[in-house]
């Protein structure tokens, strides 16, 4: 009884679980950004709220490791099969350059938006070196911030995250 009470009280677990960063939600809730679709219509992040959004951030110019993130996100939704459409997945850009055609049409159901780049980096948590459009974001259905990946990120380690999120998650 006594060594329960202390493996459970005093000797605690460091091992974790989860791949990407756990992020505070209320530290980071959903600000005004600014976002308009790539047509210029106003539309904000909200409007997703009742499903998990997988972010990622980048300007228009999409370059390899930005599409890498877009494959990577269209695919990790993909293998979350019959959860997959609680999942939406959104590229926030962050200029006013135009998005290749050829992008727009390959990642179909990716909403693409445009945003504020400074209300961005007041918002979205970095590793120390990197920007926000090194990491792929996750929102919760309620709209909170609540997990960041790493730069580079491990497409097998994010399923699984999504995985443990899509089981232990009644909402979205």
């Amino acid at each position: 009884m006594i060594a329960s009470y202390l493996t459970y009280f005093v000797i605690k677990p460091e091992g974790r679980t989860n791949y990407g960063s756990l992020l505070d939600p209320r530290t980071y809730p959903m600000p005004a950004l600014g976002t308009t679709t790539l047509d210029g219509k106003a539309v904000v992040l909200d409007d997703y709220k009742g499903k998990w959004i997988m972010l990622q951030v980048n300007d228009g110019d999409c370059q390899e490791p930005c599409q890498t993130k877009l494959y990577e996100m269209r695919q990790l939704r993909l293998t979350q099969g019959k959860d997959k459409d609680r999942i939406e997945r959104v590229w926030l850009v962050t200029d006013n350059q135009p998005v290749e055609t050829r992008l727009i049409r390959e990642y179909d159901g990716t909403h693409i938006l445009r945003a504020n780049p400074n209300a961005l980096k007041a918002w979205l948590p970095v590793d120390n070196g990197t920007t926000p459009a090194d990491h792929i974001y996750m929102i919760d259905p309620l709209g909170n911030l609540m997990m960041r990946f790493p730069k580079d990120a491990d497409p097998n380690k994010i399923k699984k995250d999504l995985n443990k999120l899509m089981k232990a998650s009644r909402i979205g």
